[in-house]
């Protein structure tokens, strides 16, 4: 038996709406969407006594009623209902309130933790949409460019609640980089969306405190995302991105949202959108300098490198990837680890050489690969991080098939799946997908055979 919907009576109390009255509003509300809604008083009855949900984008019409005649913004969340159709294309939004960001991102917890059925897999299934990656980029450039950032600031903020935040997401990060992206997202979620956005709501005296705070949700949503990103929910991934560079901007850590967009590259590149990518890895340079983080330059290099080798394999010049792999790896060089902010962890020889490995198989320049790939995957298991390993084996693998050493190819392939088969990460699925459409060709070879055969079991599971 389903329960009153408490928060809606009161709203509908307050704002004066017969029931009667509320379901004529948003009859004429959805007229002027081009719906033809015939609901009743009987209609308002069943979502206000009985908590009935009405399908989108209904929720948003009441919501739209009751701000009318409230004279505030009222949102789906504030019932209880989420309108998964609006709430999918707000997410896209750079918004220009902090607050407005706040709640959107509150939104994408509510529905990946507590929505079932059809609502929740719309929004799970939401679109990566490539037009939306632009105007955030452009923003978050246009408000730092017109920033004055104080250099000297420290980047911890002493105070015990904030260190509490910034411990929480080293032990995340730490987790999504062992155990990968779908291992510990929900837990993330759940204390971003209990804990931390709770406390940015508040009104803090202290602007250093204000500034700290969207400081570390802006770490949180972006990981998040990231997590989101590498348990393959590209369109849910996109949406906590853009919300997280929103706050990164209203922090003043400019810093950190040249990271997000590094993000956002990544993930343009992976979906096939080189040239995108290209200008997201750029605009975030153009952000930050050298001295403001070496490790985060070098990152938007290597990603800069990534998007040019997949444009080289249509034809761009080749000699474009070299050298922006050349630049990251100086750039890298005067990267100090205790300098640097906590993401930055992990932009370590392992990541920025396996991405090299990446730019190199992408032109089959087979020397390289062997180079970056072999240092990246000795390091990621001197640290046990096999995502990381399985993505530079993988890379190996594609350098000895080039080379046709199909037998050694063969051998390494089991070492990626070995490593594929520890972590939640849909990268790592995919990487195993791509070994088996490489090893095609060479299917009658007893050791290609034995690869096949395994990782089709792996990717029966997945």
């Amino acid at each position: 038996m389903t329960k009153r919907n408490e928060p809606l009576a009161e709203l509908v109390t307050e704002a004066g709406l017969s029931e009667g009255g509320l379901a004529r509003r948003v009859n004429e509300l959805g007229q002027d969407e081009g719906l033809q809604l015939t609901y009743d008083y009987t209609a308002v009855y069943r979502w206000v006594r009985k908590g009935q949900r009405p399908e989108p984008p209904v929720p948003s019409l009441i919501a739209q009623a009751l701000s009318e005649r409230l004279g505030r913004q009222v949102r789906p969340s504030d019932f209880g209902m989420t309108d998964t159709a609006s709430l999918a294309t707000r997410a896209l939004t750079y918004n220009s309130d902090v607050p407005g960001t706040v709640d959107t991102i509150l939104e994408l917890g509510r529905t990946e933790l507590k929505s079932r059925g059809m609502q929740r897999r719309r929004m799970m299934t939401a679109p990566f949409v490539l037009a939306a990656a632009a105007g955030p980029s452009r923003d978050w450039l246009l408000s730092t460019l017109d920033e004055t950032f104080d250099q000297d600031a420290p980047r911890k903020i002493g105070m015990r609640q904030i260190d509490g935040i910034r411990g929480m997401f080293k032990i995340m990060q730490e987790m999504d980089v062992m155990r990968g992206g779908g291992h510990a997202r929900v837990t993330l979620v759940e204390y971003l969306s209990g804990y931390v956005l709770p406390l940015v709501r508040r009104q803090h005296d202290q602007e250093a405190v204000q500034l700290a705070l969207y400081e570390a949700a802006a770490e949180q949503a972006y990981l998040v995302g990231w997590m989101a990103y590498d348990d393959g929910q590209h369109g849910l991934a996109q949406r906590y991105l853009i919300q997280s560079l929103r706050l990164a901007s209203a922090s003043k850590n400019k810093v950190l949202g040249a990271h997000v967009l590094a993000g956002m590259s990544d993930q343009a590149n992976l979906l096939g959108y080189p040239e995108e990518a290209l200008a997201l890895a750029r605009v975030g340079q153009r952000g930050i300098t050298i001295s403001d983080s070496p490790a985060c330059m070098a990152d938007l290099q290597i990603l800069e490198a990534r998007a040019l080798a997949a444009l080289a394999r249509d034809g761009r010049p080749k000699g474009s990837v070299t050298e922006a792999v050349r630049r990251a790896e100086a750039t890298f060089q005067h990267v100090r680890p205790d300098n640097e902010p906590e993401w930055a962890r992990f932009i370590d020889p392992a990541y920025l050489y396996g991405e090299a490995a990446h730019c190199f198989r992408d032109i089959a320049d087979t020397a390289q690969i062997d180079r970056f790939a072999s240092e990246s995957a000795a390091e990621a298991a001197r640290q046990h991080r096999a995502r990381r390993g399985a993505l530079s084996q993988a890379a190996l693998v594609s350098g000895d098939l080039q080379r046709n050493e199909i037998e050694r190819a063969a051998t390494r392939g089991q070492t990626v799946i070995s490593l594929a088969e520890t972590v939640e990460s849909s990268r790592c699925i995919e990487t195993v997908r791509d070994l088996t459409k490489r090893f095609k060709p060479h299917g009658r070879m007893p050791e290609v055979q034995a690869f096949q055969a395994r990782a089709g079991q792996l990717l029966k599971v997945a």
